[in-house]
């Protein structure tokens, strides 16, 4: 060709490029997890929009990360005037969060945001599954993972903290399923910024690396995780909290002792032991990170709050990276051992647990499934008396209110819970009348004047059970 130029294609061998096949399974285990980001960004959105909050944590949780926006500390008049929020739980990570809100100031940014931290632990999970097993399986895992029905229901209930751990524990396990270990040291410290309780979790990820033969990490992370648990239920919480104590401490044992609270609902207990592994096929239990569980299992096992011990909340979210990793681990060492029918099982393994997981999913009616239902996406013929409920009360008032309306006012209000001690008189006292924490139907308004003494409300709408009163 004239001028000498070639416009023949480049020999495959000399391009630098990888194989479009090549590139799409690297990139795989990041797409499942915008994926599953955005299916649970859109579960716990919608749920808002239907002003279907579970708890009041939303609008808790709402009120410390403005604080943080406007760097201020978290104070959180929901849990009573001037509560500062770590005298309750001992979350500092949750500053993290705030140029979420920055972007666009509503509950809305945090249920996005759980969204992305649930749904982003999917891409480490994978990618470990993917090195350790093959393509194929390490998806098929990553999928039953992303629909662990732990990370459904944290995205159901609200916005919690444990949010934040969960990604911080898929990125630290899957360095130990790597085995690197230094790495896996340093991404699972700021888990004691989480929540008081993961500190315990950084001892029993020390315990596994002594295991491991790396004992230098393995105690400086026992002695990092059991003094920062210490010092924050001993010091920390107290000195923020207005009783200075730490107020869960009453929720911890039985009249028998500690040990024989374990037994208490013992049903409900083990129950929740065989979902927890069932959804691994029981595999989970040959690898040693299963350890891994024991500290969250422990203190919710020796409560005497039934919340704990269930499958219902959040609490199981923290334990779904754990049991997946370290169902990876078990099926690598299953395959090599002597025993045929453990290398069979585990080798076919896999698919089931994607079944497992798909069927919890649609014939366990998990949450997901919720958006195959078209009236996840309406709000419901008690929508048009939210709304004018909302619509009543002006930016910058104060208000007294339960669940409903909670975490829709908390971004542009100060909120008090209905009837907490030390309140101060606010301007509106906004009742559900049918959410069942405080029911007075027959006289709101009276009902309303008991809390605050010689005060006077008024009235002015009360549409399908939603009554909002004026201070006269």
């Amino acid at each position: 060709m004239a001028l000498g130029v070639s416009f023949e294609p480049a020999p495959a061998e000399l391009s630098t490029d990888p194989e479009p096949g090549t590139r799409l399974r690297r990139s795989a285990p990041l797409i499942l997890g915008l994926v599953f980001s955005l299916l649970y960004s859109l579960l716990s959105a919608l749920r808002y929009y239907r002003f279907g909050d579970t708890s009041w944590d939303l609008g808790i949780f709402e009120e410390a990360v403005r604080h943080y926006a406007h760097f201020q500390a978290p104070i959180v008049d929901i849990k009573g005037p001037g509560f500062n929020i770590l005298g309750d739980h001992f979350s500092p990570l949750l500053a993290i969060l705030a140029p979420t809100y920055w972007i666009y100031p509503s509950a809305v940014s945090l249920l996005v945001a759980q969204g992305f931290l649930l749904g982003m632990s999917v891409v480490p999970i994978a990618r470990a599954a993917v090195r350790a097993l093959g393509f194929g399986s390490g998806i098929g895992i990553g999928i039953a993972y992303g629909l662990a029905w732990g990370l459904q229901r944290a995205a159901d209930n609200t916005f919690h903290e444990v949010a934040l751990a969960v990604p911080l524990l898929a990125l630290c396990l899957e360095r130990l399923l790597d085995r690197r270990w230094k790495s896996a040291f340093l991404w699972c410290l700021p888990l004691v910024l989480v929540k008081e309780d993961l500190g315990l979790t950084v001892a029993a990820i020390g315990a596994y690396l002594i295991l491991q033969r790396q004992q230098r990490l393995g105690l400086a992370a026992v002695a990092f995780g059991t003094g920062m648990f210490a010092l924050t239920l001993e010091v920390l919480i107290p000195a923020m909290n207005p009783s200075h104590q730490y107020a869960y401490w009453n929720k911890v044992g039985s009249g028998g002792g500690m040990l024989s609270s374990v037994f208490n609902g013992a049903d409900v207990k083990l129950d929740t032991l065989v979902v927890i592994f069932g959804v691994t096929g029981l595999l989970a239990l040959r690898s040693p990170l299963s350890i891994l569980v024991l500290p969250t299992l422990g203190w919710r096992f020796v409560s005497t709050d039934t919340d704990y011990w269930g499958t219902a909340w959040h609490y199981n979210a923290v334990l779904m990276p754990i049991v997946f990793a370290a169902l990876i681990d078990a099926i690598v060492k299953s395959k090599a051992s002597e025993h045929r029918l453990l290398r069979e099982y585990a080798s076919h393994l896999v698919p089931v647990v994607v079944g497992i997981a798909v069927t919890f999913t649609l014939a366990g009616n998990l949450p997901l499934k919720d958006l195959t239902d078209s009236s996840s996406y309406s709000r419901g013929s008690r929508g048009p008396a939210e709304l004018l409920a909302l619509s009543e009360i002006p930016d910058n008032a104060s208000v007294e209110t339960n669940m409903t309306l909670i975490s829709h006012l908390s971004g542009r209000c100060d909120v008090y819970w209905v009837g907490a001690a030390g309140n101060v008189v606010p301007e509106y006292v906004v009742l559900d009348l049918w959410a069942g924490w405080s029911s007075p139907i027959n006289n709101p308004v009276g009902y309303a004047e008991s809390l605050h003494a010689g005060v006077q409300y008024t009235m002015i709408s009360n549409d399908q059970g939603l009554a909002v009163m004026k201070q006269s």
